[in-house]
């Protein structure tokens, strides 16, 4: 008898709190809505986090060189914003930008980033060979189907670099729920570092690395619509590490 008792109590313990695909796209349209929110804001809060990781997890003393890898999308967009924060914070970031945006947020955001003389390049592998740390900005959570040119390469060069890697919010390629695609591009895809925005995506059972939430504009009644618990950030903190039982660390 007890030990069924237990079972029934055991599920949600000792894991990370996700959400599912469905429900994060849900949520974002929430912001965006009834959330009162931009996209313009929820992308700046957004790469503001992921430039704080980054911070966290590869100081000045590893180096100030960061490549980011920019994908046509909104995770591209967290990139852009990223890059411009890690810039005037000192470092010196290089943008690879394949598939540019015609949208005018994001012509904006690569403005900012040329005003700043920050450099664009096309040959990754060879950027790849002159960096201190890799932001992979390229697919996030809406990502399915195919890896297209010239994605696949960039993909595989992330895969075999010594250089440390830190994704936005899904390694690139990886199914939301499913984790790693059983074969071909991103199969063997394992970056050092992931922030999740907003909540972490079910496909965190299979990373491994050092694992942020960031995205600190979620209000206590959006979380609790969607069943998640908001992460204790501290001061002017943007991101909280957290270990792979969802504990703070």
């Amino acid at each position: 008898m007890s030990h069924h008792h237990d079972d029934h109590l055991t599920p949600s313990c000792g894991a990370v709190q996700t959400l599912p695909a469905k429900a994060a796209a849900a949520l974002d349209k929430d912001l965006m809505s009834s959330g009162a929110f931009s996209i313009d804001q929820l992308m700046e809060l957004a790469g503001l986090s992921v430039s704080q990781a980054v911070y966290r997890v590869h100081p000045f003393a590893k180096g100030r060189r960061v490549l980011v890898a920019v994908g046509p999308g909104n995770n591209g967009g967290d990139g852009l914003v990223a890059a411009r924060h890690l810039r005037h914070y000192g470092y010196q970031p290089t943008i690879y930008y394949p598939k540019r945006s015609k949208n005018d947020l994001y012509q904006r955001l690569t403005k900012q980033l040329e005003d700043l003389e920050i450099p664009f390049v096309d040959d990754f592998p060879a950027a790849l060979n002159s960096t201190d740390h890799v932001v992979d900005a390229i697919f996030g959570f809406s990502f399915s189907g195919e890896v297209r040119e010239p994605f696949p390469a960039v993909i595989q060069a992330m895969t075999e670099t010594k250089v440390p890697v830190t994704s936005v919010d899904a390694p690139s390629s990886w199914d939301i729920e499913q984790g790693p695609p059983k074969s071909g591009t991103g199969s063997s895809f394992h970056p050092d570092v992931l922030v999740s925005l907003t909540a972490p995506k079910p496909l965190v059972k299979y990373f491994k690395g050092r694992h942020f939430i960031g995205g600190r504009f979620v209000s206590p009644a959006i979380a609790k619509k969607y069943d998640f618990d908001l992460p204790e950030y501290e001061g002017v903190d943007q991101v909280v590490e957290i270990g792979p039982n969802g504990q703070k660390l």
